[in-house]
């Protein structure tokens, strides 16, 4: 029997494959302001990162204070992007069909992107009205807001919950609330969560076994 009472996932990369694909258009966005940077530069510095801390890395690197509209064209051109890509993290739906524990969503996206992201995957009955947002508190990872008004709003405390994250924000947004939180490294491109995470796994095959 498992010791956690309640599991809360992050989202992008946890449950939906989804960074590859709004990191791109952030990257295509900064190259049209001459930051000249590519996939494997986004992934490294915009993973698991909340929005205005990507706009601010981006104005740095161009020089050049970016437009008010950036954020709302990022959203329009990522959903498109979304619509055309989108797919569940592998192993995911066999993990949701056969976990016997109350679990929930909690992301820094806004609520409209994180349903529309678990909808085009497929994964949206699993989480209706399960779903808690860094925009709805204004408060982003590292810090814990997020993962404590999910545990509290689930009816546990963050010693009875586990979180599982993919970025080292998330990871320490976890660790930094008292919840235990297990560390997806199958994206983990800096190879940072291993030394911070309760435990990692690389694979959702393996992460029921270890819960």
């Amino acid at each position: 029997m498992s010791k956690y009472k309640c599991i809360i996932f992050d989202c992008d990369g946890v449950l939906v494959d989804s960074e590859p694909i709004s990191i791109q258009v952030l990257v295509d966005m900064a190259n049209d302001f001459g930051a000249n940077i590519d996939l494997a530069y986004g992934m490294k510095h915009f993973k698991g990162s909340f929005f205005d801390a990507c706009k601010a890395h981006i104005a740095q690197l161009t020089n050049r204070a970016l437009p008010d509209s950036f954020e709302g064209d990022y959203r329009k051109q990522s959903f498109e992007a979304f619509k055309k890509g989108m797919k569940p993290v592998e192993g995911i739906k066999n993990v949701l069909n056969n976990l016997n524990l109350p679990f929930c969503v909690a992301s820094s996206g806004p609520e409209d992107k994180i349903k529309l992201n678990l909808e085009l995957s497929g994964l949206l009955h699993y989480f209706e009205n399960k779903i808690f947002s860094c925009y709805a508190i204004q408060k982003w990872k590292p810090d814990p807001a997020v993962f404590l008004w999910a545990a509290e709003t689930m009816g546990f405390k963050p010693s009875e919950c586990l979180v599982v994250e993919d970025s080292i924000s998330g990871v320490k947004a976890a660790i930094n609330g008292g919840f235990e939180v297990f560390g997806f490294t199958a994206h983990d491109y800096n190879n940072e969560l291993k030394a911070f995470a309760t435990k990692t796994f690389d694979s959702m095959d393996q992460l029921k076994a270890i819960i």
